[in-house]
């Protein structure tokens, strides 16, 4: 009797850990999960966010981690510990990209009002290499004002405004946002008249491609600034090392409009990768629309039209 009542007992217990188990295995159930070993932190959520890493190419690149289930200013601080080399993200850094910011940099405080964000560094932050400085701000300024919600960036260093590049001395705005340029080039005839504009190309490292904002600063010509991002992408060959365009040499932009939030940009045939299926390469998409939303605060869609058809529209919020 003993017996029997002992074999019913691991039978029951047996089958409410199998059903445990099945439970746990349907995906509606499965619960988010972290897990910390040898000081390596695995977090199972399937979230990712835009960060900007430097290349192997010693551009700073968009790219994209692993992060919390977060926004604001959590997701800042988590974003940032990508940006420190060593920092606590370093496992997840993808191939080809390395982080910027100083080992052992700590992130002090953190403050979001009215879109601003003030980020406060520990001293380490100083002790970036000259030739490094400026790609440092770069990669913070377009990793943070890519959050939804931030727009601007304040940075400090125990607790006093970096207002000067730690080494070169060079003058810091105190407000920063995407004005500041990254991977910057210079064609210039006078020092009058300067104006600038950022284009993406995409850039590849084994078979996976990203992109890459580079800011040129040109005399102006009084030209309309989405014609000339459009003629630079359309441009063949392009004069940035490693760089590509997929956009057609003939490509032309008829016309576009920009209405409340939304630019509508109307082109000929050419953009069109299939013109049966009237298919758009995802890369021309993405170079485009990076592109233009760079000129215009708080633009949320980017319509591709071709002879006045739409076939295309992007919303710039699931690209960051």
């Amino acid at each position: 009797m003993l017996k029997r009542f002992s074999i019913k007992k691991i039978m029951v217990a047996s089958c409410a850990v199998l059903i445990l188990l099945i439970i746990y295995l349907i995906p509606d159930n499965r619960k988010e999960i972290g897990l910390t070993n040898d000081g390596v932190e695995y977090v199972y959520n399937n979230v990712v966010n835009t960060i900007y890493l430097v290349d192997s190419n010693d551009y700073v690149a968009r790219t994209s981690i692993p992060t919390c289930k977060c926004d604001g200013k959590d997701l800042a601080e988590d974003l940032v510990k990508g940006l420190v080399i060593d920092g606590g993200k370093s496992n997840i850094i993808p191939n080809g990209f390395r982080s910027v910011i100083p080992p052992e940099t700590r992130v002090l405080s953190l403050d979001l009002t009215d879109k601003i964000l003030t980020i406060d560094f520990s001293k380490e932050f100083l002790e970036v290499n000259e030739n490094e400085e400026e790609k440092v701000i770069e990669a913070i300024v377009y990793t943070l004002t890519s959050i939804n919600g931030i727009d601007k960036v304040i940075i400090k260093v125990e607790g006093e405004v970096l207002t000067n590049l730690p080494n070169s001395k060079k003058n810091l705005p105190t407000v920063l946002d995407r004005s500041y340029g990254i991977n910057k080039t210079y064609n210039l005839v006078t020092t009058n008249d300067i104006e600038s504009y950022t284009v993406y190309y995409v850039n590849k490292y084994n078979d996976n491609e990203y992109y890459v904002p580079v800011t040129k600063y040109v005399n102006s010509t009084g030209e309309d600034k989405i014609k000339v991002i459009i003629k630079e992408l359309s441009s063949s060959p392009i004069y940035e090392t490693n760089l590509m365009s997929y956009l057609n040499a003939s490509t032309e932009l008829i016309d576009y409009e920009l209405s409340d939030k939304s630019l509508k940009l109307n082109f000929n045939e050419l953009l069109l990768n299939d013109l049966e299926d009237k298919n758009i390469l995802e890369e021309v998409i993405y170079t485009v629309s990076l592109s233009v939303d760079n000129i215009y605060d708080n633009l949320e869609e980017v319509i591709f039209y071709v002879n006045d058809e739409e076939v295309y529209n992007m919303n710039l919020e699931e690209i960051g």
